[in-house]
């Protein structure tokens, strides 16, 4: 029963509160409707942004990179990022040539003796499970060579992407988070926290 009696009265508190902000709006209108000037807001030099924020810059940056790797980063400024970009993807690509090259040898040698020849490199040395056993690992390292390519292809897309959201986020000293370490008198313990610190 207590419960339902603050419930009520949290209601109507609100209620009243609504009635009031209601009242004073509609003040505001008839000062506003009568030329009475009201309060201006002032803003001051220092806190107006100096570059605009383009809502598409993240769209531009990440069409750049899908078009050409590196090039969302250019458009970022980002320049060191670039060779990370094409080591990346030269590495990988390295990878599957060597991986293909390699898949082609022993395919051959394979196909060579179901044909009944022994002049292969391999004659000797490797059985034919062998080298089929070869082609299967040599197969399976060249699609994740692939794979590695399109993963490093796709990260240069999404890092520009991210990228040019974090260039245009605020960092302010108005809105900080710091840790601190405090001294607690009662029982002389530590007390580790973080601390918002929002300034108007």
């Amino acid at each position: 029963m207590p419960n339902k009696q603050v419930i009520l009265t949290v209601f109507l508190l609100a209620f009243c509160l609504s009635t009031l902000a209601q009242e004073d709006k509609n003040e505001d209108k008839k000062k506003n409707e009568n030329n009475i000037p009201t309060e201006e807001l002032v803003v001051e030099a220092g806190a107006i942004i100096q570059d605009p924020i383009d809502p598409l810059a993240p769209a531009r940056a990440a069409f750049y990179s899908a078009v050409l790797p590196g090039l969302g980063q250019a458009y970022n400024k980002k320049y060191w990022k670039i060779p990370i970009v094409y080591a990346g993807l030269g590495v990988g690509l390295y990878f599957y040539i060597n991986n293909n090259n390699e898949y082609h040898r022993y395919r051959d040698a394979y196909k060579s003796r179901l044909a009944g020849f022994e002049d292969d490199e391999f004659f000797g040395t490797v059985t034919t499970s062998g080298l089929q056993q070869a082609q299967k690992t040599y197969g399976r390292n060249r699609e994740i060579s692939m794979l590695v390519i399109i993963g490093i292809y796709a990260l240069n897309i999404i890092d520009a992407n991210v990228d040019a959201h974090l260039l245009q986020y605020n960092v302010d000293d108005k809105l900080s988070i710091t840790p601190h370490y405090k001294i607690n008198e009662m029982d002389n313990k530590g007390d580790l926290g973080l601390t918002l610190n929002f300034k108007f």
